[in-house]
């Protein structure tokens, strides 16, 4: 039986794909498309009852939740946390649960603030622009700048460039590469060097741009099933 990853376009699910790469696992990718309204289609519910991407088969088995596939991945065909020191052990465990658990509901809600007065009827959206704006700045722009500060530093100091310090990405990295893609392509204004620096160099890495088509990778069999990626 094959892994087939269900895959939703400019999803969490692209993470899975690059990390599928990592380890060289044959996988099949069945795509999806987003409706008008960026919403997943209803053909994901018929997978999981969630309806969300990513989504992990092979044959009866069925998992969701992008970090959850991450950590059942590299148990399964990666031993490199076994390896690390425990020090990396502890930062690479810590990485994995801060990209979902802690930065990524901060980018939400500013991505939310924002989306709020997009929507709204026209006669509205002067009022809604300067109220949820106001909001942002109050509430969700010290909290993105103390996460900068603190993910910058981090970076600096890792002597291999990823998150765990080693010089091979582990679960950390996979699952800090899409809030740090997000959150350089929402939010220019406010992203960190180190970090800019961090999805270059994961980008550059051969199983990236195999799962990531960009304007200077030739297209292959994995790109023609992952799609567009438009992040960064």
């Amino acid at each position: 039986m094959v892994l087939t990853v269900h895959h939703l376009d400019n999803s969490r699910s692209q993470r899975i794909l690059w990390l599928l790469e990592e380890l060289q696992v044959p996988y099949e990718v069945k795509p999806y498309k987003r409706d008008a309204e960026h919403h997943a289609p209803k053909e994901l519910k018929d997978v999981h009852i969630l309806g969300a991407s990513p989504v992990l088969t092979e044959g009866d088995f069925v998992l969701a939740e992008s970090g959850a596939i991450v950590e059942y991945l590299l148990r399964k065909y990666g031993k490199q946390r076994e390896t690390l020191p425990e020090s990396a052990q502890i930062d690479d465990i810590y990485f994995t649960h801060y990209a979902e658990g802690s930065l990524m509901p901060i980018l939400l809600s500013k991505i939310i603030y924002r989306m709020i007065p997009e929507r709204a009827p026209v006669l509205l959206k002067p009022f809604l622009w300067c109220i949820f704006d106001a909001l942002s700045h109050r509430l969700v722009t010290p909290q993105l700048r103390t996460h900068r500060e603190y993910i910058e530093v981090r970076l600096g100091e890792s002597e291999g460039g990823f998150f765990a310090g080693g010089s091979e990405p582990t679960a950390a990295d996979f699952m800090m590469i899409f809030p740090l893609e997000l959150w350089g392509k929402m939010f220019p204004e406010s992203f960190g060097p180190r970090c800019r620096e961090y999805i270059d160099r994961i980008h550059e890495r051969c199983a990236s741009q195999t799962s990531i088509p960009s304007a200077t990778t030739e297209l292959s069999d994995s790109i023609e099933k992952g799609g567009e990626y438009d992040l960064f």
